[in-house]
Protein backbone atom coordinates (compact mmCIF):
# COMPACT_ATOMS: atom_id res chain seq x y z
CA UNK A 1 0.00 0.00 0.00
CA UNK A 2 1.05 3.27 -1.19
CA UNK A 3 2.05 5.48 1.89
CA UNK A 4 0.35 9.18 1.63
CA UNK A 5 2.24 11.74 2.66
CA UNK A 6 0.32 14.98 3.89
CA UNK A 7 0.29 18.48 3.04
CA UNK A 8 3.52 20.53 3.78
CA UNK A 9 4.40 24.19 3.50
CA UNK A 10 6.46 25.09 0.80
CA UNK A 11 7.81 28.31 1.92
CA UNK A 12 9.07 28.27 5.19
CA UNK A 13 12.60 28.59 5.58
CA UNK A 14 14.69 25.82 7.54
CA UNK A 15 15.55 26.13 11.37
CA UNK A 16 18.81 25.05 12.94
CA UNK A 17 19.20 21.75 14.45
CA UNK A 18 21.06 23.90 17.17
CA UNK A 19 18.06 26.09 17.90
CA UNK A 20 15.57 23.01 18.36
CA UNK A 21 17.62 21.51 20.92
CA UNK A 22 18.30 25.46 22.62
CA UNK A 23 14.17 25.58 22.29
CA UNK A 24 13.72 22.38 24.55
CA UNK A 25 16.57 22.60 26.73
CA UNK A 26 18.46 19.67 25.04
CA UNK A 27 22.03 19.69 22.93
CA UNK A 28 22.86 18.25 19.97
CA UNK A 29 24.47 14.58 19.83
CA UNK A 30 26.00 12.44 17.05
CA UNK A 31 25.20 8.72 16.83
CA UNK A 32 28.19 7.91 15.27
CA UNK A 33 31.66 6.67 16.18
CA UNK A 34 32.47 10.36 17.47
CA UNK A 35 30.42 10.97 20.50
CA UNK A 36 30.33 14.62 21.82
CA UNK A 37 27.90 15.80 24.27
CA UNK A 38 27.10 19.24 22.30
CA UNK A 39 26.81 21.33 19.30
CA UNK A 40 30.49 23.13 20.58
CA UNK A 41 31.67 19.27 20.41
CA UNK A 42 32.20 18.80 16.25
CA UNK A 43 31.61 20.68 13.56
CA UNK A 44 29.31 17.75 12.14
CA UNK A 45 25.89 18.93 13.08
CA UNK A 46 26.75 22.50 13.40
CA UNK A 47 24.98 23.13 10.07
CA UNK A 48 22.34 20.73 10.29
CA UNK A 49 19.18 22.46 9.32
CA UNK A 50 15.38 21.04 9.59
CA UNK A 51 12.93 21.54 6.72
CA UNK A 52 10.02 18.96 8.58
CA UNK A 53 9.07 17.07 11.09
CA UNK A 54 7.97 13.25 10.81
CA UNK A 55 6.69 10.56 13.09
CA UNK A 56 6.38 7.98 10.69
CA UNK A 57 9.85 6.67 8.93
CA UNK A 58 8.00 5.98 5.86
CA UNK A 59 6.28 9.27 5.48
CA UNK A 60 9.62 10.78 5.81
CA UNK A 61 11.29 13.94 3.41
CA UNK A 62 14.72 15.14 2.47
CA UNK A 63 15.71 17.84 5.22
CA UNK A 64 13.05 16.17 7.68
CA UNK A 65 13.60 15.63 12.07
CA UNK A 66 12.47 12.05 12.38
CA UNK A 67 10.94 11.45 15.43
CA UNK A 68 12.02 8.39 16.70
CA UNK A 69 9.94 7.32 19.85
CA UNK A 70 8.90 4.30 21.90
CA UNK A 71 5.91 2.98 20.67
CA UNK A 72 3.23 -0.16 22.63
CA UNK A 73 5.11 -2.66 20.41
CA UNK A 74 8.82 -1.40 19.28
CA UNK A 75 10.83 1.42 19.69
CA UNK A 76 10.59 4.04 16.27
CA UNK A 77 14.76 4.16 16.39
CA UNK A 78 14.45 0.43 15.09
CA UNK A 79 13.34 2.28 11.83
CA UNK A 80 16.17 5.46 11.53
CA UNK A 81 17.68 3.13 8.95
CA UNK A 82 14.80 3.70 6.63
CA UNK A 83 13.86 7.47 7.45
CA UNK A 84 17.76 8.35 6.98
CA UNK A 85 17.71 6.95 3.18
CA UNK A 86 14.24 8.72 2.88
CA UNK A 87 16.52 11.94 3.29
CA UNK A 88 16.23 12.45 7.10
CA UNK A 89 18.94 14.76 8.85
CA UNK A 90 18.32 14.49 12.52
CA UNK A 91 16.41 12.40 14.93
CA UNK A 92 14.74 13.08 18.02
CA UNK A 93 14.73 10.83 20.48
CA UNK A 94 15.42 9.17 24.20
CA UNK A 95 18.18 7.29 25.57
CA UNK A 96 16.85 3.98 24.31
CA UNK A 97 16.77 5.54 20.93
CA UNK A 98 20.40 6.41 21.35
CA UNK A 99 21.32 3.14 22.20
CA UNK A 100 19.95 1.61 19.73
CA UNK A 101 21.34 3.99 17.09
CA UNK A 102 24.77 3.14 18.58
CA UNK A 103 24.23 -0.72 18.46
CA UNK A 104 23.08 -0.64 15.31
CA UNK A 105 26.20 1.75 14.24
CA UNK A 106 23.86 4.46 12.89
CA UNK A 107 25.83 7.64 12.33
CA UNK A 108 23.54 11.15 12.72
CA UNK A 109 22.97 14.08 14.37
CA UNK A 110 20.36 13.25 17.33
CA UNK A 111 18.50 15.20 19.59
CA UNK A 112 17.74 13.17 22.95
CA UNK A 113 15.21 14.16 25.41
CA UNK A 114 13.64 12.08 28.27
CA UNK A 115 10.23 12.30 27.04
CA UNK A 116 10.43 12.87 23.10
CA UNK A 117 6.54 12.49 22.79
CA UNK A 118 6.37 15.56 25.10
CA UNK A 119 8.49 18.29 23.35
CA UNK A 120 7.51 16.99 19.95
CA UNK A 121 4.87 19.13 19.75
CA UNK A 122 6.86 22.69 20.51
CA UNK A 123 9.24 21.34 17.88
CA UNK A 124 6.53 20.80 15.68
CA UNK A 125 5.31 24.91 16.27
CA UNK A 126 9.23 25.85 15.54
CA UNK A 127 9.46 23.86 12.79
CA UNK A 128 6.01 25.02 10.96
CA UNK A 129 6.20 28.33 12.15
CA UNK A 130 2.91 27.82 14.06
CA UNK A 131 3.24 29.65 17.47
CA UNK A 132 0.90 31.74 16.44
CA UNK A 133 -0.79 29.85 14.14
CA UNK A 134 -1.79 32.93 12.00
CA UNK A 135 -5.57 31.85 11.55
CA UNK A 136 -8.42 31.90 13.63
CA UNK A 137 -8.72 28.43 15.23
CA UNK A 138 -11.56 26.61 16.68
CA UNK A 139 -11.23 23.20 19.02
CA UNK A 140 -14.16 20.73 19.74
CA UNK A 141 -14.10 18.25 22.25
CA UNK A 142 -16.53 16.13 23.91
CA UNK A 143 -17.55 12.47 23.66
CA UNK A 144 -20.70 12.91 22.04
CA UNK A 145 -21.22 16.08 19.07
CA UNK A 146 -17.68 16.92 17.98
CA UNK A 147 -18.05 16.23 14.77
CA UNK A 148 -21.86 17.71 13.72
CA UNK A 149 -20.83 20.86 15.74
CA UNK A 150 -17.63 21.06 13.88
CA UNK A 151 -19.64 20.75 10.42
CA UNK A 152 -22.04 23.06 11.32
CA UNK A 153 -19.89 25.58 12.33
CA UNK A 154 -17.56 25.25 9.05
CA UNK A 155 -20.80 25.68 7.19
CA UNK A 156 -21.95 28.71 8.89
CA UNK A 157 -18.19 30.29 8.36
CA UNK A 158 -18.42 29.10 4.49
CA UNK A 159 -21.83 30.65 4.62
CA UNK A 160 -19.94 34.21 5.84
CA UNK A 161 -17.27 33.98 3.22
CA UNK A 162 -14.44 32.45 5.23
CA UNK A 163 -12.04 30.70 3.68
CA UNK A 164 -12.08 27.77 6.44
CA UNK A 165 -10.31 24.35 7.15
CA UNK A 166 -11.60 21.01 8.81
CA UNK A 167 -9.72 18.86 10.68
CA UNK A 168 -11.68 15.96 12.12
CA UNK A 169 -13.37 11.96 12.00
CA UNK A 170 -14.29 12.17 9.26
CA UNK A 171 -11.99 14.00 6.62
CA UNK A 172 -9.47 16.54 6.96
CA UNK A 173 -9.78 19.93 4.20
CA UNK A 174 -7.17 22.73 3.38
CA UNK A 175 -9.82 25.17 1.81
CA UNK A 176 -11.11 22.92 -0.81
CA UNK A 177 -8.84 20.21 -0.59
CA UNK A 178 -10.36 17.08 0.81
CA UNK A 179 -7.80 14.52 2.70
CA UNK A 180 -9.56 11.42 4.18
CA UNK A 181 -8.67 11.46 7.73
CA UNK A 182 -6.98 8.03 9.86
CA UNK A 183 -7.29 9.13 13.54
CA UNK A 184 -9.64 12.42 14.93
CA UNK A 185 -7.03 14.52 15.71
CA UNK A 186 -3.75 13.94 13.32
CA UNK A 187 0.08 13.56 15.33
CA UNK A 188 2.06 16.78 16.62
CA UNK A 189 4.30 16.86 13.45
CA UNK A 190 1.08 16.70 11.04
CA UNK A 191 -1.08 19.22 13.03
CA UNK A 192 1.38 21.70 12.56
CA UNK A 193 2.63 21.00 9.15
CA UNK A 194 -1.45 21.35 8.11
CA UNK A 195 -1.80 24.39 10.00
CA UNK A 196 1.04 26.45 8.31
CA UNK A 197 -0.05 24.61 5.08
CA UNK A 198 -3.56 26.52 5.84
CA UNK A 199 -2.08 29.75 6.23
CA UNK A 200 0.36 29.31 3.39
CA UNK A 201 -2.88 28.76 0.93
CA UNK A 202 -5.01 31.74 2.93
CA UNK A 203 -7.18 29.91 4.80
CA UNK A 204 -8.24 32.19 7.48
CA UNK A 205 -10.19 29.73 10.36
CA UNK A 206 -9.99 26.39 11.35
CA UNK A 207 -12.20 23.95 13.23
CA UNK A 208 -11.38 21.00 14.15
CA UNK A 209 -12.31 18.17 16.65
CA UNK A 210 -9.97 17.42 19.86
CA UNK A 211 -10.11 14.05 21.29
CA UNK A 212 -8.90 12.90 24.65
CA UNK A 213 -6.69 10.78 23.14
CA UNK A 214 -4.53 13.83 21.47
CA UNK A 215 -4.63 15.88 24.41
CA UNK A 216 -3.44 13.18 26.74
CA UNK A 217 -0.74 12.00 24.29
CA UNK A 218 0.62 15.49 23.27
CA UNK A 219 -0.85 15.33 19.71
CA UNK A 220 -2.12 19.23 20.14
CA UNK A 221 1.13 20.33 22.11
CA UNK A 222 1.82 23.73 20.90
CA UNK A 223 -1.76 24.63 19.39
CA UNK A 224 -3.34 27.93 20.87
CA UNK A 225 -7.05 27.72 20.28
CA UNK A 226 -8.79 31.50 19.56
CA UNK A 227 -12.32 28.78 20.97
CA UNK A 228 -12.06 25.87 23.07
CA UNK A 229 -15.71 24.13 22.84
CA UNK A 230 -17.09 21.64 24.90
CA UNK A 231 -20.20 19.28 23.68
CA UNK A 232 -20.86 16.53 26.89
CA UNK A 233 -19.48 13.56 28.37
CA UNK A 234 -20.43 10.06 28.49
CA UNK A 235 -18.48 6.81 29.31
CA UNK A 236 -16.14 6.25 26.48
CA UNK A 237 -12.64 5.18 25.82
CA UNK A 238 -12.12 3.91 29.89
CA UNK A 239 -9.57 1.43 27.95
CA UNK A 240 -7.27 4.86 28.08
CA UNK A 241 -8.45 6.92 30.60
CA UNK A 242 -9.81 3.75 33.29
CA UNK A 243 -11.68 6.38 34.99
CA UNK A 244 -13.90 8.93 34.22
CA UNK A 245 -12.27 11.22 36.27
CA UNK A 246 -9.32 10.52 34.07
CA UNK A 247 -11.53 11.44 31.16
CA UNK A 248 -12.91 14.76 32.08
CA UNK A 249 -9.15 15.66 33.29
CA UNK A 250 -8.04 14.88 29.58
CA UNK A 251 -10.62 17.07 28.23
CA UNK A 252 -10.65 19.74 31.02
CA UNK A 253 -6.59 20.15 30.01
CA UNK A 254 -7.85 22.01 26.78
CA UNK A 255 -9.77 24.87 28.75
CA UNK A 256 -6.15 25.79 30.08
CA UNK A 257 -4.74 29.20 29.23
CA UNK A 258 -1.68 27.50 27.83
CA UNK A 259 -4.18 25.96 25.16
CA UNK A 260 -6.79 28.02 24.68
CA UNK A 261 -8.14 31.59 25.13
CA UNK A 262 -11.86 31.37 26.04
CA UNK A 263 -14.47 29.24 26.20
CA UNK A 264 -17.70 27.54 25.11
CA UNK A 265 -19.19 25.10 27.29
CA UNK A 266 -22.82 24.05 27.52
CA UNK A 267 -23.64 22.96 30.76
CA UNK A 268 -26.53 20.00 30.11
CA UNK A 269 -24.75 17.61 32.30
CA UNK A 270 -22.36 17.62 35.27
CA UNK A 271 -19.00 17.28 33.74
CA UNK A 272 -20.01 20.66 31.49
CA UNK A 273 -21.06 22.64 35.13
CA UNK A 274 -18.47 21.13 36.52
CA UNK A 275 -15.53 22.13 33.57
CA UNK A 276 -17.55 25.78 33.38
CA UNK A 277 -16.66 26.41 37.53
CA UNK A 278 -12.88 25.34 37.36
CA UNK A 279 -12.39 26.99 33.83
CA UNK A 280 -9.14 28.78 33.85
CA UNK A 281 -10.08 30.83 30.55
CA UNK A 282 -12.76 32.83 30.33
CA UNK A 283 -16.25 31.00 29.82
CA UNK A 284 -19.45 31.08 28.46
CA UNK A 285 -22.34 28.28 29.09
CA UNK A 286 -24.97 27.53 26.95
CA UNK A 287 -27.81 25.32 28.02
CA UNK A 288 -31.33 24.59 28.32
CA UNK A 289 -30.92 25.34 32.06
CA UNK A 290 -31.42 29.03 33.10
CA UNK A 291 -28.26 29.66 34.35
CA UNK A 292 -26.73 28.89 31.25
CA UNK A 293 -25.50 32.31 29.48
CA UNK A 294 -27.04 31.44 26.19
CA UNK A 295 -29.97 29.05 26.79
CA UNK A 296 -32.29 27.12 24.57
CA UNK A 297 -35.63 27.03 24.33
CA UNK A 298 -37.83 23.96 24.23
CA UNK A 299 -39.46 23.10 21.83
CA UNK A 300 -41.04 19.49 19.85
CA UNK A 301 -39.54 20.75 16.49
CA UNK A 302 -36.48 21.96 15.58
CA UNK A 303 -37.36 25.42 15.38
CA UNK A 304 -35.58 27.31 18.90
CA UNK A 305 -34.72 30.30 20.69
CA UNK A 306 -31.29 30.98 21.74
CA UNK A 307 -31.09 33.83 24.06
CA UNK A 308 -28.33 35.78 25.86
CA UNK A 309 -27.15 39.00 26.73
CA UNK A 310 -28.52 41.54 23.97
CA UNK A 311 -29.13 38.44 21.92
CA UNK A 312 -31.84 36.61 20.87
CA UNK A 313 -31.16 34.01 17.98
CA UNK A 314 -34.25 32.34 16.50
CA UNK A 315 -31.99 29.42 14.86
CA UNK A 316 -33.17 26.08 13.60
CA UNK A 317 -31.76 22.28 13.33
CA UNK A 318 -31.09 20.89 10.16
CA UNK A 319 -30.96 17.51 11.57
CA UNK A 320 -32.90 15.97 13.65
CA UNK A 321 -32.95 15.39 17.66
CA UNK A 322 -32.85 17.74 20.45
CA UNK A 323 -28.89 17.38 20.81
CA UNK A 324 -28.40 18.68 17.43
CA UNK A 325 -30.56 21.88 18.55
CA UNK A 326 -27.77 21.69 20.99
CA UNK A 327 -25.06 20.90 18.86
CA UNK A 328 -26.39 24.50 16.32
CA UNK A 329 -26.55 26.04 19.36
CA UNK A 330 -22.88 25.95 20.17
CA UNK A 331 -21.87 26.02 16.49
CA UNK A 332 -24.05 29.61 17.09
CA UNK A 333 -22.33 31.06 20.14
CA UNK A 334 -19.00 30.08 19.19
CA UNK A 335 -19.34 32.30 16.04
CA UNK A 336 -20.02 35.25 18.91
CA UNK A 337 -17.22 34.69 20.68
CA UNK A 338 -15.21 34.65 17.25
CA UNK A 339 -16.60 38.29 16.98
CA UNK A 340 -19.20 37.72 13.91
CA UNK A 341 -22.79 40.49 14.57
CA UNK A 342 -25.50 37.95 15.89
CA UNK A 343 -27.54 38.81 12.50
CA UNK A 344 -24.88 37.02 10.95
CA UNK A 345 -24.88 33.83 12.84
CA UNK A 346 -28.39 34.00 12.83
CA UNK A 347 -28.33 33.62 8.35
CA UNK A 348 -25.50 32.16 8.13
CA UNK A 349 -26.50 28.44 10.50
CA UNK A 350 -29.48 28.12 8.98
CA UNK A 351 -27.36 26.74 6.20
CA UNK A 352 -27.99 22.88 6.05
CA UNK A 353 -24.74 20.69 6.00
CA UNK A 354 -23.96 17.58 4.89
CA UNK A 355 -22.86 15.26 8.09
CA UNK A 356 -21.70 12.08 6.59
CA UNK A 357 -22.63 9.34 8.92
CA UNK A 358 -24.12 11.38 11.59
CA UNK A 359 -28.33 11.01 11.45
CA UNK A 360 -27.61 10.46 8.00
CA UNK A 361 -30.48 9.69 5.62
CA UNK A 362 -29.79 6.97 3.46
CA UNK A 363 -33.28 6.89 1.68
CA UNK A 364 -33.41 5.85 -2.47
CA UNK A 365 -36.27 7.42 -4.30
CA UNK A 366 -38.20 4.12 -4.15
CA UNK A 367 -37.83 2.73 -0.88
CA UNK A 368 -41.50 1.30 -0.46
CA UNK A 369 -41.95 4.04 2.08
CA UNK A 370 -39.10 2.46 4.46
CA UNK A 371 -36.65 5.12 5.92
CA UNK A 372 -33.35 4.44 6.08
CA UNK A 373 -30.62 6.20 8.66
CA UNK A 374 -26.58 6.03 9.50
CA UNK A 375 -25.47 7.45 12.88
CA UNK A 376 -21.96 7.03 14.13
CA UNK A 377 -23.83 6.51 17.85
CA UNK A 378 -21.31 4.30 19.66
CA UNK A 379 -21.86 5.05 23.31
CA UNK A 380 -25.23 4.26 25.25
CA UNK A 381 -25.76 7.80 25.74
CA UNK A 382 -25.61 8.28 21.87
CA UNK A 383 -27.74 5.30 21.04
CA UNK A 384 -30.31 6.43 23.30
CA UNK A 385 -30.37 10.39 21.97
CA UNK A 386 -30.23 8.80 18.17
CA UNK A 387 -33.37 6.41 18.69
CA UNK A 388 -35.15 9.22 20.77
CA UNK A 389 -34.74 11.62 17.82
CA UNK A 390 -36.11 8.49 15.60
CA UNK A 391 -38.64 7.69 17.49
CA UNK A 392 -41.55 10.31 16.69
CA UNK A 393 -41.10 9.91 13.17
CA UNK A 394 -40.95 6.22 12.90
CA UNK A 395 -44.74 4.05 12.92
CA UNK A 396 -41.86 1.23 13.86
CA UNK A 397 -37.92 1.50 14.90
CA UNK A 398 -35.57 -1.09 13.54
CA UNK A 399 -31.79 -0.73 14.57
CA UNK A 400 -28.26 -2.21 13.74
CA UNK A 401 -26.24 -2.30 16.52
CA UNK A 402 -23.16 -3.58 17.06
CA UNK A 403 -19.25 -2.25 19.01
CA UNK A 404 -15.89 -1.86 18.20
CA UNK A 405 -13.25 -4.49 19.60
CA UNK A 406 -9.72 -3.25 21.48
CA UNK A 407 -12.29 -0.35 23.26
CA UNK A 408 -13.74 -0.10 26.09
CA UNK A 409 -15.40 -2.87 26.68
CA UNK A 410 -17.49 -1.82 30.19
CA UNK A 411 -20.09 0.12 27.82
CA UNK A 412 -21.60 -2.59 25.73
CA UNK A 413 -24.11 -3.75 27.74
CA UNK A 414 -25.19 -0.23 28.33
CA UNK A 415 -25.54 0.70 24.45
CA UNK A 416 -27.29 -2.84 24.51
CA UNK A 417 -29.65 -1.51 26.84
CA UNK A 418 -30.35 1.61 25.11
CA UNK A 419 -31.10 0.02 21.50
CA UNK A 420 -33.74 -2.54 23.39
CA UNK A 421 -35.29 0.54 25.52
CA UNK A 422 -35.71 2.47 22.26
CA UNK A 423 -36.40 0.11 19.48
CA UNK A 424 -38.96 -1.88 18.28
CA UNK A 425 -36.55 -4.57 16.89
CA UNK A 426 -32.84 -4.92 18.32
CA UNK A 427 -30.29 -6.84 15.54
CA UNK A 428 -26.73 -6.97 17.30
CA UNK A 429 -23.89 -7.64 14.56
CA UNK A 430 -20.73 -6.88 14.45
CA UNK A 431 -18.82 -3.75 13.97
CA UNK A 432 -15.20 -3.28 13.79
CA UNK A 433 -13.94 -6.48 15.73
CA UNK A 434 -10.35 -6.04 15.23
CA UNK A 435 -8.51 -8.45 17.07
CA UNK A 436 -11.39 -9.41 19.78
CA UNK A 437 -13.81 -12.48 19.27
CA UNK A 438 -16.98 -10.76 17.31
CA UNK A 439 -19.06 -13.82 19.36
CA UNK A 440 -17.34 -12.13 22.58
CA UNK A 441 -18.38 -8.59 21.71
CA UNK A 442 -22.08 -9.83 20.77
CA UNK A 443 -22.69 -11.57 23.67
CA UNK A 444 -22.16 -8.40 26.14
CA UNK A 445 -24.57 -6.57 23.73
CA UNK A 446 -27.02 -9.19 24.08
CA UNK A 447 -26.40 -9.15 27.59
CA UNK A 448 -27.78 -5.63 27.94
CA UNK A 449 -30.26 -5.71 25.22
CA UNK A 450 -32.06 -8.86 26.91
CA UNK A 451 -32.00 -7.24 30.48
CA UNK A 452 -34.38 -4.55 29.56
CA UNK A 453 -37.99 -5.38 30.27
CA UNK A 454 -40.14 -4.56 27.26
CA UNK A 455 -41.40 -5.88 23.87
CA UNK A 456 -38.78 -5.29 21.74
CA UNK A 457 -37.48 -8.18 19.96
CA UNK A 458 -33.87 -9.12 19.94
CA UNK A 459 -31.78 -10.62 17.24
CA UNK A 460 -28.42 -11.56 16.61
CA UNK A 461 -27.02 -12.00 13.29
CA UNK A 462 -23.17 -11.85 12.97
CA UNK A 463 -22.61 -10.49 9.34
CA UNK A 464 -23.07 -6.84 9.18
CA UNK A 465 -24.33 -7.31 5.51
CA UNK A 466 -26.83 -9.91 6.38
CA UNK A 467 -27.74 -7.83 9.42
CA UNK A 468 -28.57 -4.57 7.20
CA UNK A 469 -30.58 -6.93 5.23
CA UNK A 470 -31.98 -8.43 7.64
CA UNK A 471 -33.60 -5.29 9.34
CA UNK A 472 -34.91 -4.09 5.79
CA UNK A 473 -37.23 -7.15 5.70
CA UNK A 474 -37.86 -6.82 9.74
CA UNK A 475 -38.80 -3.02 8.66
CA UNK A 476 -40.51 -4.01 5.16
CA UNK A 477 -43.18 -6.19 7.52
CA UNK A 478 -43.84 -3.26 9.69
CA UNK A 479 -45.16 -1.58 6.27
CA UNK A 480 -44.48 2.14 5.13
CA UNK A 481 -43.25 4.41 7.73
CA UNK A 482 -40.88 2.30 9.64
CA UNK A 483 -37.09 3.20 10.03
CA UNK A 484 -34.18 1.65 10.05
CA UNK A 485 -31.21 3.32 12.33
CA UNK A 486 -27.70 1.35 11.38
CA UNK A 487 -25.86 2.84 14.18
CA UNK A 488 -21.80 2.46 15.12
CA UNK A 489 -19.93 3.09 12.25
CA UNK A 490 -21.25 6.36 10.67
CA UNK A 491 -19.15 7.92 7.86
CA UNK A 492 -16.62 5.05 7.86
CA UNK A 493 -16.05 3.13 4.60
CA UNK A 494 -14.26 -0.45 5.78
CA UNK A 495 -14.31 -2.72 8.71
CA UNK A 496 -11.63 -4.54 10.65
CA UNK A 497 -11.31 -7.96 11.39
CA UNK A 498 -8.10 -9.43 12.90
CA UNK A 499 -6.26 -6.74 11.43
CA UNK A 500 -7.76 -6.61 8.13
CA UNK A 501 -9.53 -3.81 6.67
CA UNK A 502 -11.95 -4.90 4.24
CA UNK A 503 -14.22 -2.35 2.40
CA UNK A 504 -18.30 -1.37 4.13
CA UNK A 505 -19.94 1.26 4.26
CA UNK A 506 -22.69 1.45 6.34
CA UNK A 507 -24.75 4.03 4.15
CA UNK A 508 -24.01 1.77 0.53
CA UNK A 509 -25.35 -0.94 1.64
CA UNK A 510 -28.36 -0.07 3.57
CA UNK A 511 -29.12 1.91 0.41
CA UNK A 512 -28.26 -1.10 -1.53
CA UNK A 513 -31.04 -3.19 0.42
CA UNK A 514 -33.64 -0.90 -0.20
CA UNK A 515 -33.42 -0.34 -3.07
CA UNK A 516 -33.64 -3.90 -3.43
CA UNK A 517 -36.70 -4.34 -1.24
CA UNK A 518 -38.59 -1.85 -3.34
CA UNK A 519 -37.77 -3.85 -6.50
CA UNK A 520 -39.52 -6.72 -4.41
CA UNK A 521 -36.10 -9.01 -4.83
CA UNK A 522 -34.51 -7.99 -1.37
CA UNK A 523 -30.78 -9.44 -1.51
Amino acid sequence: MAIVVGPRPTSLPPVALADIAEAIGAVVAFSGDEEIDSVGGSTKEISVVVTGVCLDSRRVLPGDLYAALPGAITHGARFAAGAIDRGAVALLTDDAGERLLREAGIAIPMVVVADPRSVLGAVSAQVYATAPAGLALVGITGTNGKTTTAYLLDGALRALGRRTGLIGTVETRVADEVIKSSRTTPEAPDLHALLATMRERDVDTCVMEVSSHALTLHRVDGVIYDVAVFTNLSQDHLDMHRTMDNYFAAKASLFTPERARRAVVCIDDDWGRRLAAQSAIPVVTVGTDSTADYILSSTLDQNFTLSGVNVNLRLTSALPGSFNKTNTALAAVTLLELGYPSADVERAVLTDPHVPGRMERVTPPDSAGLVGVVDYAHTPEAVSAALEALRPQASHLVVVLGAGGDRDQGKRAAMGSAAAAGADIVIVTDDNPRSEDPATIRAALLEGARSVSGSARILEVADRREAIAAAVTEAGAFGPGAVIAVVGKGHETGQEVAGVIEPFDDSVELRSELQAYAAGSPS
